[in-house]
């Protein structure tokens, strides 16, 4: 693949990147501002406005995520959230930028995933899950590859 092809693929991945660390920071003051609310009651009340049956999945989930957010240590939440959103954004940073480094750090990042996605298409085998750890796999390797091609050129170059 040519080189600016390779640029333009990094550069797709890296705005993908940063969109997720945006919305992560965007998700994390939502949280942070439901936690000074009863979210109990607001779960239920949104239950209640869309008619969904009590005992079914989803309501019994929405529950279940608003008693852990109540009980949530803020502090916590806060050094998490801004630790995400910080590896996002550093990943798509080096990436638009074409740092080897980048690649990388997006292919590290991206590998830490695969355990869980495994484990949950173990628990859980549906379209989606495999999707994402196809998409997340694909990632990986056009990282790596990536970066072995910037490795072979710069060798090619020296020579």
């Amino acid at each position: 693949m040519p080189e600016h092809a390779d640029r333009r693929t990094l550069r797709a991945i890296a705005v993908f990147e940063a969109v997720k660390g945006v919305l992560a920071l965007a998700a994390l003051a939502g949280v942070l501002d439901l936690m000074h609310h009863d979210v109990r009651q607001l779960a239920i009340e949104l239950i209640g406005r869309f008619g969904l049956p009590q005992g079914g999945r989803f309501p019994t989930m929405l529950l279940h995520y608003a008693d852990m957010v109540g009980g949530a240590d803020a502090r916590m939440v806060v050094m998490l959230g801004l630790g995400y959103v910080a590896i996002r954004l550093v990943e798509a940073w080096g990436l638009w930028f074409d740092r080897s480094w980048g690649e990388l750090f997006g292919a590290l990042s991206g590998a830490l995933y695969v355990p869980f996605e495994v484990q949950h298409i173990i628990h859980r085998p549906t379209v989606t899950a495999f999707a994402v750890l196809a998409v997340n796999l694909f990632l990986i390797g056009y990282l790596l590859l990536t970066l072995r091609r910037k490795r072979m050129r710069r060798a090619a170059a020296g020579a």
